[in-house]
């Protein structure tokens, strides 16, 4: 990886007219600005030919290669390799990594949601019937249900596969489809049960069984059923070289070629590697849980019950239920997994909370049954659906696990047969050596301080878009002028904020909220505003007004300055921003929505300064 950065860093310099050519270099949040000396000498189409770089523009003696997230690593390469001093940052758009990761998966299971929620109250209801004896599970009857209520969770790295090419913008979303295929074809399962050949990394916690070899090279098997990450990441690599293919193979083979070489790629590299380390992963957790739980009970509970979800989301818990099952054949009983058994509760309390205070008919028609899933240990539902895309009640509902699984920890719940999901999970903590009830009742009370807690935490927060205003914060217009959506900006760096564009109609920029000065930029074509409940609002004059070098700003206020709203932040020369080439739309955001309730934006297609444009729901 370190080679690639060398080579395409080489690659970018001698393409930009070499370091001789180079006035300044600046990192933006996906793009490298070059400010050169003449760009006559910038190969423009070499440049866009180069692997990893998605565009390049060019205009004012400035050349914007964009590179996408990896561009922090071929920034340090190219200051490594040429004595370039590089130029403080001159264009940064906040964004949290933790953001963007909910943002994509909340993308790629947002089209899943009815089935998330028909298939967890499937299986919800095939548990009850398990349960109470209704049907004979051997019978015909019952296992047509318990196909009916498993497939979709089975087959789900197909389904994902789908939804995640559509996120990663892959061209055919049904190649990535037939990697999930692959991933779950029903010989694999049959290849796990098969003979051992040998042991790889023997005696060590990685030690993993091989049952087959593909080109010589040992396949460490993983049961991909229901599984999420190894899809996802597959997914996402596929699509990055799904790029290069189409830009390499000739148009005549392109309708088959992608796919074959795609395939031929992608199937061995998932099964060779993102499978064995996303279970070496797992294993990790389990040996670190082990080693915490044996220094001290409670706080063993505390973390795993906190972090119980998120391992789950990422598979990594494969390497607990692994523990689980060692300690239940060994020793009788298994305290790991078993302090882990509020995680659910949280999340159904959490759901009930907002199910409760919602008047949203489509999200009432997801947390309803997500919630009925919830009871019966699914939460899948859940998670994707109501709590993740809102991640203050999903952080909730993981605080209310942490404290479950502390209390958990302190009464020394046991799981003592595997068997059965939430409420029906109970039985499982009865010891049947002694027939003592107390380890189920101390279950109870785990699940019902959970469920309590998420429930609680999470009532007074959730509140609709049309809920009471006074738990709101009304962010006005810093500019006079028309209004353009933030999808309209011809910048891609202002799409993850909730906010618009002002085209101005004068060069003054007035503070649209008491705020403090959370940062100048030194050119004093932008500001970073910061308010008592924290939210975040760049304001950014003009596109690739970089290039003036601050030529035309005048900043009024001081980074740390409290500033009252309507008070004047910005002066800038509306004309002199029009004669050098650049748009004077000014985009207005809030950076950190998604840690709020919700956000939106005016529908208005012109504002005065102070008009409402933004309003924060906590």
């Amino acid at each position: 990886m370190a080679r690639k950065y060398e080579e395409l860093a080489a690659e970018i310099i001698r393409h930009v007219g070499g370091v001789e050519n180079v006035e300044t270099l600046a990192q933006c949040v996906t793009r490298l600005r070059f400010m050169l000396k003449d760009e006559k000498k910038a190969n423009i189409s070499a440049l866009k030919k180069l692997d990893s770089v998605l565009a390049v523009m060019q205009s004012g003696g400035q050349c914007q290669i964009v590179i996408g997230e990896t561009v922090g690593e071929v920034y340090a390469e190219i200051l490594r390799q040429h004595d370039i001093k590089p130029e403080e940052e001159t264009e940064v758009i906040h964004r949290r990594k933790m953001d963007a990761l909910v943002g994509t998966i909340s993308g790629i299971f947002m089209p899943l949601l009815g089935l998330l929620a028909a298939g967890g109250m499937l299986k919800g209801m095939v548990v009850l019937i398990a349960s109470f004896k209704l049907v004979d599970t051997s019978s015909g009857t019952y296992q047509i249900l318990n196909v009916l209520s498993d497939s979709f969770f089975y087959f789900m790295p197909i389904f994902l596969g789908c939804t995640a090419a559509k996120n990663f913008r892959m061209s055919n979303e049904y190649t990535a489809m037939a990697i999930g295929a692959a991933l779950v074809y029903p010989s694999l399962e049959q290849m796990r049960a098969g003979e051992v050949l040998y042991e790889v990394f023997s005696g060590t916690l990685f030690a993993s069984p091989i049952h087959i070899e593909f080109l010589g090279v040992p396949v460490i098997l993983v049961n991909y059923a229901t599984s999420i990450i190894p899809i996802i990441l597959s997914v996402w690599v596929a699509s990055k070289i799904e790029r290069v293919l189409l830009r390499i193979i000739p148009p005549i083979f392109k309708s088959f070629g992608v796919t074959f070489i795609m395939l031929l790629i992608m199937i061995p590299l998932t099964l060779l590697v993102v499978g064995p380390i996303s279970t070496w992963l797992g294993q990790a957790v389990g040996a670190a849980s082990t080693g915490i739980f044996g220094f001290s009970p409670m706080v063993a509970g505390f973390l795993l019950g906190g972090f119980w979800q998120i391992l789950v989301m990422f598979g990594l818990h494969w390497g607990l239920v692994m523990v689980m099952l060692s300690n239940i054949v060994s020793l009788g009983s298994d305290p790991i997994v078993a302090i882990t058994f509020g995680a659910s509760f949280a999340q159904t309390g959490a759901v009930l909370a907002i199910l409760i205070r919602t008047k949203d008919k489509k999200l009432r028609g997801i947390a309803l049954p997500a919630f009925i899933s919830g009871i019966f240990g699914i939460t899948e539902p859940a998670i994707y659906g109501v709590t993740l895309p809102r991640v203050r009640f999903f952080v909730i509902s993981c605080i209310g696990a942490a404290i479950g699984g502390a209390l958990g920890g302190f009464l020394d719940i046991r799981i003592y047969i595997f068997g059965g999901m939430g409420i029906f999970e109970y039985p499982c903590f009865i010891n049947p050596a002694t027939n003592d009830v107390q380890g189920m009742y101390n279950a109870m009370i785990v699940s019902g301080v959970s469920f309590a807690l998420g429930f609680l935490m999470s009532l007074p927060l959730y509140l609709d878009k049309k809920a009471v205003k006074e738990v709101s914060e009304n962010i006005g217009s810093p500019l006079t002028g028309r209004v353009v959506a933030l999808k309209d900006v011809p910048d891609e760096s202002f799409a993850e904020g909730v906010g618009v564009a002002i085209e101005p109609e004068s060069g003054e920029v007035l503070a649209p909220v008491d705020a403090e000065v959370a940062m100048i930029f030194p050119t004093n074509h932008a500001i970073w505003l910061k308010t008592k409940n924290d939210v975040e609002i760049l304001i950014h004059v003009g596109l690739d007004t970089t290039k003036l070098d601050g030529d035309g700003f005048n900043a009024l206020v001081a980074l740390g300055d409290k500033v009252k709203r309507g008070q004047r932040l910005i002066e800038f020369d509306l004309e002199k921003l029009k004669a050098a080439g650049c748009s004077t739309l000014t985009p207005v955001l809030v950076a950190n929505y998604s840690l709020y309730a919700d956000a939106y934006a005016t529908d208005k297609k012109a504002v005065k300064v102070g008009d409402k444009i933004i309003t924060v729901i906590f």
